[in-house]
């Protein structure tokens, strides 16, 4: 790899970058069964590689840039979710990631201890064992800031935090997928794919609705002759009404008379001869039998052929708030409109009869087009679907984040700072829950989110890696093998501490219980397997709250253990 060390490469260091993106993306794309190195740590390597042999410095300020909107983008994902876990009903969950996520800094601390590491190490220890990218920014901006400490000393040692994480992580993500989806249910003698099962089946069961089971929440739309004489004569209202005292869904959206098609009138009476286009849920439609009540279907592309439209709509009209969707939807303004989806928070909380509807809360309402929109007005304000980026919202937030960690307090004479990339990371959970309760703006599409939080990283990592390639090698002779023993142990305590815990005092479900240690310990290659173990997504129904809470903790942990090591 001479060509790395031209003299043409020197004064172009974003090609180096650009290369290094490129080649951990290809590397992060290797995998075995449901383990893979993934794109992060797979530009950490390729970075350590082509750095070793370029021995370019990167300076500027493009690490912290990209590194804060990393942090801004992971905070606004988990915002809604993680707000939510603090509530009374995801306590039980809240208490198992921080027993998870405190058994690791604690464990970490330990050994590092005990083996002389420096804040450099310790960091990269704490990161890799439990498979947290993020403790590499946060790590290096603390010892960035740690008082009595030349700059020499200081980048000596934020390389060291590259070099513990990228010979720690690789285990850091076999083991707890040996220990969560293997090991620890063959101890208990369980069978996770049956309890998996068995546990699907009870939650199906919980869970049956017409309108929301499989193969009931489906909506039809299909076209009838009137040639039944007793069903001629009757208003659409009158009919709409038969049906809802019946417990049906079936409405008469528009109709052809005569050549002449006629939008939905309540107060319409229906003729012999008519053609009425009929909206409904498709097992109601089964179950009503329209040929021998309406009469013979027919197939009439104009009158069936108008606008509908899914709207996601937020929840404003205090008439609406504290309602139930069972009575919400017998509304006049409901006839021919279907909730599809129900959200709050962030969160899918499925379309149930019963469950109460509040205000913040987003439905998707979907039918024509005229009644959806009619209807929209009713419940509140329609969320219009857009691609474009509030970069308003997000440089907003970005900046208010920095802000909040430049003040800083001083304990025994030293400076202490949230720092700005744990502000960032506090303002994207501000931020992410506000845009759940008020999503008419901040809109941040799923794609924006993904390329500022994983590119964002990427880029970071790739500049770590790419100024901490020379000095890997020396660091690794300085840190010793026992590293990877000791990433072991940081990796597998923690696990077995929530695994106790969970099991012999809250005695959870043992897929929610994998699931949920899964989570807290923030590592998808376990979940992977969990769930490929269990043939099932049952794991994954505990991981949501623990991953949420285990992302802010295990970040945050990063300055801490940089605090404690110093």
């Amino acid at each position: 790899m001479e060509w790395l060390r031209d003299e043409v490469f020197r004064p172009y260091p974003e090609l180096l970058i650009f290369l290094t993106i490129a080649a951990g993306f290809l590397l992060g794309r290797v995998r075995y069964k449901s383990i893979a190195l993934g794109a992060v740590t797979g530009c950490l390597v390729a970075g350590l590689v082509i750095g070793s042999q370029a021995k370019v410095e990167i300076d500027g300020p493009i690490k912290s840039v990209f590194f804060l909107m990393f942090l801004f983008a992971l905070g606004y994902d988990v915002g809604p979710q993680f707000f939510r876990a603090l509530r009374k009903d995801g306590l039980p969950q809240v208490v198992l990631a921080g027993i998870v996520c405190v058994a690791g800094l604690a464990t970490a601390w330990a050994f590092a201890s005990l083996a002389g590491y420096g804040p450099g190490l310790s960091a990269g220890l704490l990161g890799g064992g439990l498979t947290q990218s993020s403790v590499i920014g946060v790590g290096s901006d603390a010892i960035g800031h740690l008082p009595g400490m030349s700059p020499a000393e200081a980048r000596d040692q934020s390389h060291l935090v590259a070099v513990a994480y990228a010979v720690t992580y690789p285990l850091g993500t076999v083991l707890p997928a040996l220990l969560l989806a293997g090991v620890l249910p063959r101890l208990l003698r369980r069978d996770l794919a049956a309890e998996s099962a068995v546990l699907a089946d009870d939650l199906e069961a919980a869970e049956h609705d017409p309108d929301a089971g499989e193969g009931y929440y489906k909506h039809v739309l299909r076209a009838y002759a009137v040639d039944v004489a007793a069903f001629a004569g009757r208003t659409i209202r009158e009919f709409e009404a038969e049906q809802k005292k019946a417990g049906r869904r079936l409405y008469i959206t528009r109709l052809r008379r005569g050549g002449e098609i006629l939008e939905h009138t309540p107060d319409t009476r229906i003729q012999l001869g008519d053609i009425l286009a009929v909206s409904a849920v498709r097992g109601d439609l089964v179950a009503y039998d329209a040929r021998t009540h309406i009469g013979m279907e027919t197939d009439d592309f104009e009158l069936l052929a108008y606008r509908t439209e899914t709207l996601h709509v937020v929840v404003t009209d205090r008439n609406v708030s504290g309602r139930t969707i069972r009575s919400l939807r017998h509304e006049e303004f409901m006839p021919g409109v279907f909730v599809e989806g129900h959200w709050r928070a962030g969160s899918d909380l499925r379309v149930r009869l019963d469950s109460s509807v509040e205000r913040g809360d987003t439905l998707v309402l979907t039918g024509p087009r005229k009644l959806v929109d009619a209807a929209a007005l009713e419940i509140g304000k329609p969320v219009p679907t857009s691609f474009a980026t509030d970069m308003v919202w997000i440089a907003l937030g970005l900046f208010l984040g920095g802000c909040l960690g430049i003040p800083a307090l001083h304990a025994a004479g030293a400076p202490v700072s949230l720092s700005t990339s744990t502000g960032a990371l506090l303002m994207g959970l501000v931020f992410g829950w506000i845009r759940s309760k008020y999503p008419t703006y901040g809109n941040l599409p799923s794609a924006a989110q993904w390329l500022m939080g994983t590119l964002g990283l990427c880029v970071f990592v790739t500049v770590v890696g790419l100024n901490a390639g020379p000095s890997f090698v020396p660091g690794l002779r300085e840190a010793g093998w026992p590293l990877l023993l000791w990433g072991a142990v940081v990796t597998s305590v923690p696990l077995l501490i929530g695994f106790a815990y969970g099991h012999f005092v809250q005695r959870l479900p043992l897929p929610i219980l994998l699931g949920a240690l899964a989570g807290a310990q923030t590592t998808t290659a376990a979940l992977g397997a969990l769930t490929e173990r269990a043939r099932s997504q049952i794991p994954a129904l505990g991981t949501t709250v623990p991953y949420a809470l285990g992302n802010v903790l295990l970040t945050m942990w990063g300055s801490v253990i940089v605090l404690l090591r110093r």
